[in-house]
């Protein structure tokens, strides 16, 4: 059982920054591509970024793009999300999942972000 823990999240103001941390308990073997969702009440489930592995493809929401960088250390099992410029409307909880197509998808169970104006 893989297990997937998130930190980071906090409350700060509007253009204040964040940085966000998954660490994966347990082996992943071979490549796994990395991301953050998010989910605001009320809503749906959003992508927000992805990082593959190597050679370390990122893609962002266009939302995001320019505010946030993804990056990963898998020497750590690990996944960041540097948030910068942090606006209202990023509000909401934010998971991690690490997946290799169908040989294994697992999801955190999040971490709160709150951005005040």
């Amino acid at each position: 059982q893989a297990q997937l823990v998130e930190s980071g999240g906090g409350l700060v103001q509007a253009g204040g920054s964040l940085r966000l941390s998954c660490v994966v308990s347990g082996r992943t073997f071979g490549p796994y591509t990395m991301n953050w969702f998010r989910q605001a009440p009320g809503k749906e489930r959003e992508f927000v970024a992805s990082i593959s592995a190597m050679p370390y493809t990122t893609v962002y929401a266009d939302s995001v793009k320019g505010r946030f960088t993804i990056s990963r250390d898998d020497t750590k099992n690990a996944v960041y999300l540097q948030m910068n410029n942090l606006k209202p409307e990023d509000t909401a909880v934010y998971k991690c999942r690490v997946r290799r197509g169908s040989l294994f998808d697992y999801w955190g169970q999040g971490t709160q972000v709150t951005v005040s104006s």
